[in-house]
């Protein structure tokens, strides 16, 4: 059962990964000089995108970023840069 619970936490990771990636790819290409900011910079960009845009998430999206920080959304952009 633990395997499962875990298993479940990676799927959970790996999903929200994906859609702060596509944040990020939305946020470079309507504005290009983020390329050149810090992660927290874009991490607080990021978060503000997903509050903007909530609504228009499926409801398994919405649930996963309902309550994600932008502390968390930094470690996501950081854990996936390495």
């Amino acid at each position: 059962m633990t395997q499962n619970n875990t298993t479940t936490e990676e799927n959970k990771s790996d999903e929200k990964r994906k859609l702060i990636n596509r944040f990020l790819m939305r946020l470079t290409k309507e504005q290009p000089q983020m390329y050149y900011a810090t992660t927290s910079e874009i991490s607080r960009s990021i978060h503000t995108m997903i509050k903007e845009h909530t609504n228009r998430l499926s409801v398994e999206e919405q649930a996963l970023v309902r309550r994600m920080t932008i502390e968390e959304i930094e470690g996501l952009l950081g854990f996936h840069a390495r």
